[in-house]
């Protein structure tokens, strides 16, 4: 099966509108889709599906695409990564192809490494001479098959004794610091990145090993090391044990703290269960717990770092729209003691009870205070009244505002108007950042298309060119035949132009999604505003032949006011000519 093919079918047997269907207030409108943008806070949708173009595109942050390019975003998936997993799911095969780029090699390197890694980290928990590793986690209690389930290891205190593993097999250091299982040092030395700590492999939803992160067996700093960036790993955008608990977690799922949280959880018979890797949850993490989930479980410690880490939690998984409750764990630090100290059957008790968002921040608003006492009950009026204006639906809101009057002891109307005075407030700023944000984008440069502001007519035509023959790829010739990717003026819609046109002249059906080969996520993205700008657009002959003509003669217009350039500069321009002539040629 031809990648085209493949992706083709991928589209047809994967409603795009599935992947958004746990975003607030998803509904049908017409043959399309709308709901609040799961890549962005926002109150009022503006995210569009268009399940016959197999596409999405917010208008409100300009993120867009197809099923291929929402894995991508949200998983932090290479392109064929997201194929591959679409393509297991929905039982297609792939026939090889050659993906031979240098993004691609440099990702199967990677995963290559990092499996013979967890290979020998295993090995030397297991068979090596330093038995410390098995120790700790014979002490906290972990059972041989969960010590195998996970693959744990540990690295020896040796600074070289994985290169030189590694080093056997064929691998240079250039691959093994790219990996990240080693570094170099100022002074160019190789070493171990992980010595005489136990290690934890990290699997991404497929099964590969992606990273590592280890914890030192002593009082030693930093206590947790993870892998850095790498060409398959990114700790702001994955989560560990999600390859176990991908499918056990579509109703609810936990999210704990750390490593051995995760793992104690799973070892009791909760398989629902991941961590983030080393820091706090990102917007990231908290779109990807809510495609896997239509709940989660926040199980933090009960410290106080733990607790202001839930309110951040709470704040990002409100802003994709997944209902959260918060674990409220007593006589424990954290759920691995507990479920120590108590069992597995008290734990579900514990969740059962976990109290929702709205719950655990107004209780949070009583903390310090003695609210026998005027002064008490004035600070937690103020507190309350900022949690009670961030409720959306009126009922709810109301039904806590009488709660909360009747726990102060106060009148309801009085704590109602102040709400309200509150909500009001914060409109009227939304509406100012709103407005700078739009005045903001009007002088704001191009990255993606520098050209675009110095010939904004010409990318203005380019755009509706574009988007023309991609909604009407049966009509793309009539464009094809008269305009030439050199008579494009800005560089970024020249290399779709260009990509469009290598497709269509390969005999292949046309469809937006298979630019994905091209272009990364990003510029996915942009290309999906481009085609949903212009869906409604009335397109004629005489404007298509408008747009073609213009962009010639402006084309030829650029060549001739430049004659004054410098002479560097003019070389590049007779250059371009004359790949213009080879081309026609």
């Amino acid at each position: 099966m031809n990648m085209q093919k493949l992706i083709q079918q991928i589209l047809e047997k994967k409603p795009i509108a599935d992947m958004f269907r746990q975003c607030n207030y998803f509904q049908r409108h017409g043959r399309n889709y709308t709901c609040c943008c799961p890549f962005h806070s926002e109150k009022t949708p503006s995210c569009v599906i268009y399940p016959e173009l197999y596409l999405f595109y917010c208008k409100g942050c300009g993120v867009g695409g197809d099923v291929i390019t929402f894995l991508q975003l949200t998983e932090n998936f290479s392109y064929m990564d997201a194929i591959n997993l679409l393509a297991q799911e929905l039982n297609l095969k792939i026939a090889p192809e050659n993906f031979n780029s240098k993004i691609k090699l440099q990702r199967d390197i990677c995963y290559a490494i990092n499996r013979e890694t967890a290979n020998f980290y295993y090995f030397n928990l297991l068979r090596g001479g330093d038995k410390r590793g098995l120790e700790y986690f014979i002490k906290r209690h972990l059972s041989p098959r969960i010590i195998k389930k996970y693959g744990l290891g540990f690295a020896p205190d040796d600074w070289h004794a994985l290169r030189n593993y590694l080093s056997q097999k064929g691998y240079s250091d250039e691959e093994l610091i790219l990996s990240g299982v080693c570094r170099k040092s100022e002074k160019g030395n190789i070493y171990d990145n992980f010595r005489n700590r136990v290690i934890f492999p990290i699997v991404n939803p497929v099964g590969n090993v992606i990273g590592f992160g280890g914890r030192v067996l002593d009082d030693s700093k930093p206590k947790y090391l993870n892998t850095s960036d790498t060409p398959v790993f990114d700790k702001g955008s994955n989560l560990f044990s999600l390859h176990f608990a991908q499918n056990k977690a579509s109703d609810m799922l936990i999210l704990a703290e750390g490593y051995m949280d995760v793992i104690a959880m799973h070892q009791a018979g909760f398989e629902n269960v991941v961590a983030t890797l080393g820091t706090a949850i990102t917007p990231q993490q908290a779109r990807l717990i809510a495609r896997y989930t239509k709940e989660v479980i926040i199980a933090y410690d009960s410290d106080f770092a733990g607790q202001n880490a839930t309110q951040k939690a709470l704040q990002h998984f409100q802003a994709v729209g997944l209902p959260a409750r918060v674990l409220h764990i007593q006589n424990a630090k954290d759920p691995d003691e507990f479920i120590k100290n108590y069992g597995s059957e008290e734990f579900k008790i514990l969740i059962k009870n976990a109290k929702n968002a709205i719950h655990f921040q107004l209780d949070k608003c009583k903390i310090n205070l003695d609210l026998q006492t005027e002064q008490g009950k004035a600070s937690m009026l103020r507190r309350s009244v900022q949690v009670l204006a961030e409720i959306e639906n009126d009922f709810v809101r109301k039904n806590y505002i009488s709660k909360i009057a009747g726990d102060l002891e106060i009148d309801f109307k009085i704590l109602e108007s102040q709400v309200n005075n509150i909500i009001k407030k914060q409109a009227k700023n939304n509406k100012k950042i709103e407005f700078q944000k739009i005045e903001n984008q009007l002088y704001q440069k191009d990255e993606m298309n520098p050209l675009a502001n110095q010939y904004l007519k010409e990318s203005k035509l380019e755009e509706m060119l574009l988007a023309y023959i991609m909604l009407f790829p049966e009509n793309a010739e009539i464009v094809l035949k008269k305009l030439l990717p050199e008579d494009f003026i800005t560089d970024f819609h020249r290399k779709i132009y260009q990509a469009v046109f290598q497709i269509i002249s390969e005999n292949f059906k046309f469809m937006p999604s298979f630019l994905g080969y091209f272009f990364d996520k990003n510029q996915m993205s942009r290309i999906a505003g481009i085609v949903i700008n212009y869906i409604e657009y009335e397109f004629d002959s005489e404007i298509i032949n408008h747009c073609i003509l213009h962009l010639q003669n402006a084309k030829n217009q650029t060549v001739i006011n430049h004659i004054n350039m410098s002479d560097n500069d003019l070389v590049q321009v007779i250059a371009n000519k004359q790949k213009h002539i080879h081309w026609t040629n």
